[in-house]
């Protein structure tokens, strides 16, 4: 199904189970695997990626079908701490990424779109931006694309950072 006109909209903390079903959709699964229970969200090494929603320095964006006005993606950052790290940590400050849309608009751009917003307000925050993906998840060319960089490897997960502000010799 092509999408023909995009709108994208901050998300809000009423947004929260629609994040939680994006959330599902971020979970990488290969070609010819069994899906992921849904319950899978529900689990806290997941689940604190959007349990809570509209805690200080999230941030997320949702896309709409401009026709049909149906939620078909969204794309959101959240700081952890390294107590709570999640599975794309880097630092304290430099908050973790996740990104999905719904499998009946992928292949349209939605990802591109949202993924190029966030990034682009995540700079006016933040020095940097991770996200953890899978080594053979398609969407890993994207990533690159925008100018993530791999920074560390957990198994077939790869960590993946874009600077958004550029370094200072004699900075970190």
């Amino acid at each position: 199904m092509k999408l023909t006109s995009l709108i994208i909209r901050e998300a809000s903390s009423s947004d929260e189970p629609f994040l939680r079903d994006m959330l599902y959709y971020s979970l990488y699964v290969p070609d010819g695997a069994d899906p992921f229970d849904r319950g899978i969200t529900t689990r806290p090494e997941i689940a604190k990626y959007v349990d809570g929603w509209g805690r200080s320095g999230d941030l997320a964006l949702i896309a709409m079908d401009a026709s049909s006005n149906e939620a078909v993606g969204a794309a959101w950052m959240r700081i952890f701490t390294a107590p709570e790290k999640g599975y794309g940590y880097v630092s304290d400050n430099i908050p973790e990424l996740g990104i999905a849309v719904l499998p009946q608009h992928r292949g349209h751009g939605v990802g591109s779109a949202l993924l190029l917003r966030l990034v682009e307000m995540a700079g006016e925050l933040y020095d940097a931006v991770s996200l953890s993906v899978s080594a053979d998840n398609p969407a890993r060319r994207l990533y690159e694309r925008v100018g993530f960089e791999r920074v560390g490897t957990c198994g077939d997960s790869v960590t993946m950072l874009k600077r958004l502000k550029p370094c200072h010799r004699g900075e970190g």
